[in-house]
């Protein structure tokens, strides 16, 4: 896929009868993410659910959630153009396949064709490191020449990387390309998710994160800010805060050296933590590297929404205005949603060209 296609550079206030919407979902490993989005960017509606509960599993709360955010544009009177789904795991983009995705239970699921088949609309699925890199390209259109040659590292419950080089995502040949977090870094580690001992994402994700804080006997904080606002006072928080740093600093040098990026852009929930975890992770990567040149390392400008933002890109043909990513990130995060939608269309965007 080539990123030029985000965004177009047309658009316009709206104005008509009946909105388009494009609805997004963006899938994690505690909880399911949704919102259906204006094509500039408005949001007009959204959905949080756990991914587990006792009357469903992941497959059931990714319907849930299409299920419920389709119901309120039908009351509304809103047209939806489609579906784009953001997925962990082992993503074969161009069948709509969840080839494996261990933190959900998905081996070879078919998700694409079983949610065309439910609610009859054009389904687009990526991995979720991707659609954010997606996301993170569209937020930065004024620094396009930055952005063709990138790494995008979403840190959450899990840990995932988008490699984008000459402006094309890299999909690799069997859809696995991007599965950073489970590199192997420590030999004979600590046990993995995915059954593998030592990988990143078993020190560095934020749930691994938390479980390691509780295995040293640490009881201050429960969650990560609490984590990351106790690293000066408490000594169990700053030794698995630094197993983290080191861990993440060890994939990025690597894929640095390899690749050659102009830029690394850390994003998911983990990311928020800020400068505790920026600047030591700059000195870390910088010290890897030695003789090269460190690429610019820097927080994303979409925080956690980058996979939904990127699923909401993904889902329908019409093209999006230029400010789609920024708009759909500010609307998230301040919980603004523009009711009603009735008497609202898009006014004509410029295609992409060719």
């Amino acid at each position: 896929m080539t990123l030029d296609t985000f965004p177009s550079r047309g658009g316009g206030a709206l104005t008509g009868e009946v909105a388009r919407a494009r609805v997004a979902v963006d899938v994690g490993g505690t909880t399911i993410k949704g919102a259906a989005f204006t094509d500039e960017g408005a949001v007009l509606a959204q959905r949080t659910v756990a991914t587990f509960a006792p009357d469903r599993d992941a497959l059931g709360s990714v319907r849930r959630v299409v299920s419920e955010l389709l119901a309120e544009l039908a009351g509304a009177g809103a047209h939806p153009a489609g579906v784009g789904i953001a997925s962990p795991g082992l993503v074969d983009a161009e069948r709509g396949r969840i080839v494996y995705a261990a933190n959900l239970g998905w081996d070879h699921l078919d998700l694409g064709p079983l949610l065309i088949a439910d609610f009859g609309l054009p389904v687009r699925i990526e991995h979720d490191a991707r659609a954010g890199a997606i996301a993170e390209r569209a937020a930065h259109a004024e620094e396009a020449s930055a952005y063709r040659e990138f790494i995008f590292v979403p840190i959450g419950t899990g840990v995932a990387a988008a490699v984008v080089t000459s402006g094309e995502l890299v999909h690799g040949a069997t859809g696995g390309a991007g599965e950073f977090g489970h590199m192997p870094i420590v030999p004979g580690g600590e046990l993995c998710g995915c059954g593998q001992r030592g990988c990143i994402e078993a020190y560095a994700s934020a749930s691994s994160v938390l479980r390691r804080y509780a295995a040293r006997g640490g009881m201050g904080a429960v969650d990560t800010p609490a984590l990351v606002r106790s690293l000066a006072d408490d000594a169990d928080a700053a030794a698995v805060w630094s197993d983290l740093i080191e861990a993440l600093a060890l994939g990025l040098s690597s894929l640095s050296a390899v690749l050659d990026p102009a830029r690394i852009v850390i994003g998911g929930g983990l990311s928020q933590a800020g400068a505790p975890l920026m600047e030591p992770l700059r000195a870390a990567v910088d010290t890897k590297l030695g003789w090269r040149s460190t690429p610019a390392l820097v927080q994303s400008a979409l925080g956690s929404h980058s996979g939904l933002i990127g699923a909401g890109l993904l889902a329908g043909s019409r093209a999006v205005t230029e400010r789609f990513a920024d708009t759909a990130a500010s609307a998230l995060s301040s919980g603004t949603r523009r009711l009603p939608v009735t008497s609202l269309v898009p006014s004509p965007i410029v295609p992409n060209p060719e």
